[in-house]
C-alpha cells in the first residue's frame, strides 16, 4: 500500500484545508496535531450535543470528559475509602464509624481537573496551528461540510481530505420514561447532587465500573442485568467480578429488563421490570443510570451526501482507516475496527494515519492484541483471547490454561479475602505454548497488563514467562511462577508467599 492512498493533488488543490477532522476527541486531536507537524493546513470541528437532561462538556471527547479520566478518578475515590478503613491495621488511628464521603467535593474536584484538560487541549491546538471550530459539521457533498455554531449560524468549508472521528453516545432503551428520567455515563460525572439509591441498567464495563465506584463511596446501588456480565470478555473472570462486587455491597437483579419508569410525587423513580420468566416487579430509586452500550454518533453527519458507506450498526467500515470514499477516512469508536472502543486505539490510529498521508509513513495500525482494563472494584486486565474464544479458534485439545489464585501482600495485615484475585495464561500447545491470552483480576491490573502486553505482541511463550525472574513481593511476579493447569485438575488456590 502506498503512503498516499488517494491521488488528488497534494498542493494547489483549491480547497480551504488540506485536512478537516470531524470530532475533537482523542483520535481527532492526535491526527490533527500530527498532520500540522508536516506543514498541512488543518481544522478540527467539535460540537457536543446535549444529553437528554442537558449535560454538555468541553473539547477532548468522551475519554477526557465523560469516560476514562473521570471514571478512574471516581474509582480511586472508592478505593481510598477502603484503604482508609484498612489503615487501622497498619497503625493509623482512624475512626471507621466517622468516615463520610462528600459527593459534591468529589464532583467539583473531578470537574476542575477535566476543565484544565479542556483548556490544555485548546492551547495545544493553537500552538500546533490547528484551527479549532466549535460547530456541528455535516457533509453536504464529498468535499464540503456545513458547520452550524451555537447561535445557529452556518458556514461552508472544503477540504482535500477528511477524517471522521465522532465517536459514540450512550444508548437508551425504548421504554417509557427512559429519556425523561434516566441518565447515562454522560451525566454521572458532573451530577451536582448525590445520586442516592441508584439503579444501573446494563452489564457492560461502563455499568459495572459505575456501580463499583457508587457502592464504594457509600451509595445503595443495584445493577440490572439482562443476561451475562461483560459480553466479549472472559466469562469466568466476568462472573468472578460480579461475585466480588456482591460481597462488597452491590446488589444484582438478574436476569431482568426494565419495562417503564415513572416519577412519583415524592420525586422517586419507580422502575417496573420483568424477569426471564415474565414475572413483573417494581422498586423505587433516586437515580436510574443506563449503561447498555453505545451508538455511533453519525445521525447528523450527512455521510450519505458524501457517499460514505455505513453498516446497519451505524459503524463505518474501513480498510487501513480508509472508507469507501478514497479521500475520507475514519478512526476510533465510529469505525468497525477489531481493537475495541478504546482511547489509545483511536490515538494510535490517528497518529499513524497522518504519518502515512503526509510523511511517507509505512506503519499500519495493528488492531490485534490491544490491552485493556476494566476498573471495577477488583480490576480486570486482559490482552488477547478469552478462554472461550481461544477454544473456539484452536479447539479445546490445543489449549493449555495456566491459572492461579493469589492474595496481594498488602491484603494480609488488613485481613483481606483469600482467593478472590486470579490470573491465567492461555497457551497454544501446537505453537510451543505461545501465549494468546493474558488475564489478571486484582489490584493495579492495568499497570501489570500494560507491561505484559509487549510480551504478547512479541509472541512470547509460556517458557519465556517462566524464564523471567519476578520482582518479590509483587502481584506481577505471579505470572513468572505459574505451574498449575486447568487440564491437570490441581487446585489453583494458594497459601503463603
Amino acid at each position: 500500500m502506498s503512503s498516499i492512498v488517494d491521488n488528488a493533488p497534494e498542493t494547489d488543490h483549491g480547497f480551504d484545508y488540506d485536512l478537516i477532522v470531524i470530532g475533537g476527541g482523542s483520535g481527532g486531536l492526535s491526527c490533527s496535531k500530527e498532520a500540522t507537524r508536516f506543514g498541512k493546513k488543518v481544522a478540527v470541528f467539535d460540537y457536543v450535543k446535549p444529553t437528554p437532561i442537558g449535560t454538555t462538556w468541553g473539547l477532548g471527547g468522551t475519554c477526557v470528559n465523560v469516560g476514562c479520566i473521570p471514571k478512574k478518578l471516581m474509582h480511586q475515590a472508592s478505593l481510598l475509602g477502603k484503604y482508609i478503613k484498612d489503615s487501622t491495621d497498619y497503625g493509623w488511628n482512624v475512626n471507621k464509624d466517622e468516615l463520610k464521603h462528600n459527593w459534591e467535593t468529589l464532583v467539583n474536584s473531578v470537574q476542575d481537573y477535566v476543565h484544565s484538560l479542556n483548556f490544555g487541549y485548546r492551547v495545544q491546538l493553537r500552538d500546533k496551528k490547528v484551527e479549532y471550530i466549535n460547530a456541528l459539521a455535516k457533509f453536504i457533498d464529498p468535499h464540503t461540510v456545513e458547520a452550524t455554531d451555537r447561535k445557529g449560524q452556518t458556514k461552508k468549508y472544503t477540504a482535500r481530505r477528511f477524517v471522521v472521528c465522532v465517536g459514540g453516545r450512550p444508548k437508551y432503551p425504548d421504554i417509557p420514561g427512559a429519556r425523561e428520567y434516566g441518565i447515562s455515563s454522560d451525566d454521572i460525572f458532573s451530577k451536582e447532587t448525590p445520586p442516592g439509591k441508584t439503579l444501573v441498567v446494563g452489564a457492560s464495563y461502563v455499568a459495572l465500573e459505575c456501580a463499583g465506584f457508587l457502592t464504594g463511596v457509600g451509595f445503595d446501588c443495584t445493577v440490572m442485568v439482562r443476561s451475562i456480565l461483560l459480553r466479549g470478555f472472559d466469562q469466568q473472570i466476568s462472573e468472578m467480578i460480579g461475585k466480588f462486587m456482591e460481597k462488597e455491597g452491590t446488589k444484582f437483579l438478574r436476569p431482568a429488563v426494565p419495562e417503564h419508569i415513572e416519577k412519583l410525587p415524592n420525586q422517586k423513580l419507580k422502575v417496573t421490570y420483568v424477569d426471564d420468566k415474565g414475572a413483573k416487579a417494581s422498586e423505587e430509586f433516586d437515580t436510574v443510570l443506563f449503561a447498555i452500550g453505545r451508538d455511533p454518533d453519525i445521525q447528523q453527519l450527512g455521510l450519505d451526501k458524501a457517499t460514505v458507506k455505513v453498516l446497519p450498526s451505524g459503524k463505518i467500515p474501513i480498510v487501513h482507516e480508509q472508507t469507501n470514499v478514497p479521500h475520507i477516512y475514519a478512526i476510533g469508536d465510529v469505525t468497525e475496527n477489531k481493537g475495541g472502543e478504546l482511547t489509545p486505539v483511536a490515538i494510535q490510529a490517528g497518529r499513524l494515519l497522518a504519518r502515512r498521508l503526509y510523511n511517507q509513513g509505512k506503519m499500519q495500525m495493528d488492531y490485534t492484541l490491544v490491552p485493556t482494563t476494566v476498573f471495577t472494584p477488583l480490576e480486570y486486565g486482559a490482552v488477547g483471547l478469552s478462554e472461550e474464544d481461544a477454544i473456539k479458534k484452536y479447539g479445546p485439545e490445543d489449549i493449555e490454561v495456566y491459572h492461579t489464585y493469589f492474595k496481594p501482600l498488602e491484603w494480609t495485615i488488613s485481613h483481606g479475602p483469600d482467593n478472590v484475585c486470579y490470573l491465567k495464561l492461555i497457551c497454544v500447545l501446537s505453537q510451543n505454548e505461545k501465549v494468546v491470552g493474558f488475564h489478571i483480576l486484582g489490584p493495579h491490573a492495568g499497570e501489570v497488563t500494560q507491561g505484559f502486553a509487549l510480551a504478547l505482541k512479541l509472541g512470547s511463550t509460556k517458557h519465556d514467562f517462566d524464564n523471567v525472574v519476578g520482582i518479590h513481593p509483587t502481584i506481577a511476579e505471579e505470572f513468572t511462577i505459574m505451574d498449575k493447569t486447568k487440564r491437570s485438575g490441581e487446585d489453583p488456590q494458594k497459601t503463603g508467599c
